[in-house]
């Protein structure tokens, strides 16, 4: 099979948004009056992102959610995106699934393919994906304001316990790898609650390479500190609340990490001014998102953790860095 026959019977599909569909060497878009465009880049490589054993309908449906939870981070729309797929050979098996997975998350958020490259190389995955926002209504990480309250939406730390167990350093029952694993491997973009929250939150951005780090990024951007609530991070993981994690070896310190360092949760982070919690609650509602508490934007710099009591945790928790 050729390039292109490779790339019409798995990636072609028609394209309203681009009025060139994916036949040219560009493709064509124009947001709708009063809007700005949004866009992100993801590179996805196999073992530095995923694994050689990933189910290839889940690892399409990663490949576009990660940009698609970079969108809901700005509160942007989807409305398009670009694929370059670099492929060591051609495994139709592996592209059946891959595409169909892609293409069920793309229909869900009415995102459509309009371009892209394919190639033979190592396997590594790039999407470029375009949303649209009213303009001068992005979230951006550059808002957040003493006394906000920190929210977060979804869950925290079950893929990063996945992790964990695909690197021999905990085994976990059956029961709750799979659903460690699939927190891993097929996350929820939160573009709904991204879309919902304008105009409420003041600052946000999705949680990919862990939580500490990732609000690094709001701290720095916004000139603020922050001040974390462990215990109430950990309340957002999903698994320790299983019958069967009694006998997992979960322990308080690594329940931390994993919801304080643990990336791959593709979740919101936001802050908002105390007097609109009432509106964030709806803005959830309306999203079908839960969302929770845990810390509040200080005007002093810097980050401190504590724990339910108040009292610091003296535990260290990083964030994920390639070239660390």
């Amino acid at each position: 099979m050729g390039e292109f026959d490779l790339i019409a019977r798995y990636f072609a599909r028609p394209a309203r948004r681009s009025p060139l569909g994916t036949g040219d060497d560009c493709a064509l878009l124009a947001p709708a009056p009063g809007m700005q465009l949004a866009v992100s880049t993801d590179m996805l490589v196999e073992g530095r992102h995923f694994l050689s054993t990933v189910d290839p309908a889940r690892l399409g449906h990663k490949a576009l959610a990660v940009n698609l939870s970079d969108l809901a981070a700005c509160g942007a729309k989807p409305l398009a995106f670009t694929l370059a797929l670099s492929l060591p050979a051609v495994d139709e098996g592996w592209l059946e699934g891959f595409s169909r997975g892609l293409f069920a998350l793309a229909e869900a958020h009415d995102c459509e393919l309009v371009g892209g490259d394919t190639t033979r190389g190592p396997l590594n995955i790039c999407i470029t994906v375009f949303g649209e926002v009213p303009a001068g209504a992005a979230l951006l990480r550059s808002g957040a304001r003493a006394g906000d309250d920190l929210w977060v939406s979804g869950t925290l730390g079950d893929a990063r316990l996945a992790l964990e167990v695909f690197r021999g350093t905990l085994g976990l029952p059956a029961e709750l790898f799979d659903i460690a694993r699939q927190r891993m491997e097929t996350p929820t973009p939160r573009t709904a609650l991204g879309q919902a929250l304008q105009g409420i939150a003041t600052a946000a951005v999705d949680v990919s390479d862990g939580l500490v780090g990732d609000l690094g990024h709001i701290l720095r951007a916004s000139g603020v500190g922050a001040q974390v609530d462990a215990d109430a991070a950990v309340a957002r993981m999903r698994l320790p609340a299983h019958p069967l994690a009694a006998t997992a070896g979960l322990t308080p310190e690594l329940l931390r990490l994993c919801a304080l360092s643990g990336g791959d949760d593709y979740e919101l982070l936001f802050t908002a001014p105390a007097e609109r919690r009432d509106a964030v609650a709806a803005a959830a509602q309306r999203a079908d998102t839960p969302v929770a508490r845990i810390g509040r934007i200080k005007a002093e710099r810097g980050l401190r953790i504590v724990d339910a009591g108040g009292a610091p945790v003296a535990q260290r928790f990083g964030a994920f860095d390639h070239f660390a």
